[in-house]
């Protein structure tokens, strides 16, 4: 098992070649909840990745490249699973309201352990379909969990009037930006270096029309 100053190192390189400046608190939280999803993950299977080493690449800092496009006081992450990007956004940059949003039950058993273990305030964690969650927020993250078309059907109306909506992806999805919504478009794409991980990673902001 990979030792956590090992870990630390990766992770302190990782941000720095995202260029990114955290409080000094967020490297050993981001450990922490690394720490915890490991030994979750062995119980209840939330992830597929299981190497520490990989949680570092494609759980934290996957999650971290997409910080500096994050703005507002209230972000929604739909999809989260076990708290991707959610939590590891929370960490990195506290202050802000931000709901969880998964509709399995372990998922949400674990974000609520990990929001009160690693003392997240703002944060919390809501079971529910995405279509069934009801507010409107700044920002919403939603990391892969579906097409451009069902993202924005289904939870479209938690964005508020001047939001932005961050959708992860690996591969550009040109085929499914014909599916945007009316009432919504495409403002920019880009495509994210993610220290450590060969794959492709892309983020598209959206926004509302008119």
């Amino acid at each position: 098992m990979t030792s956590r100053d090992a870990l630390q190192a990766r992770l302190e390189q990782g941000i720095a070649v995202l260029g990114l400046s955290l409080p000094p608190e967020a490297v050993p939280r981001l450990l922490d909840y690394q720490a915890l999803l490991q030994r979750w993950n062995a119980a209840y299977n939330l992830t597929a990745v299981r190497d520490a080493d990989e949680m570092i690449t494609r759980h934290l800092l996957d999650s971290l490249a997409i910080l500096p496009y994050v703005q507002g006081r209230t972000l929604a992450d739909l999809g989260t699973g076990p708290g991707l990007p959610g939590i590891v956004l929370a960490i990195a940059a506290p202050g802000r309201q931000i709901l969880l949003v998964d509709s399995n039950g372990k998922k949400v058993r674990f974000l609520r352990e990990a929001i009160r273990s690693l003392k997240l305030e703002g944060v919390r964690a809501e079971q529910s379909r995405v279509e069934d969650v009801e507010g409107q927020f700044d920002c919403v993250t939603a990391r892969a969990f579906a097409s451009l078309a069902d993202m924005l059907g289904w939870g479209g109306h938690l964005l508020a009037p001047d939001g932005i909506w961050l959708a992860m992806k690996g591969k550009r999805p040109d085929d499914e930006l014909p599916g945007i919504p009316p009432g919504f478009a495409l403002r920019s794409t880009h495509e994210l270096t993610v220290p450590g991980l060969p794959a492709e990673r892309h983020l598209l902001v959206l926004g509302r029309t008119g």
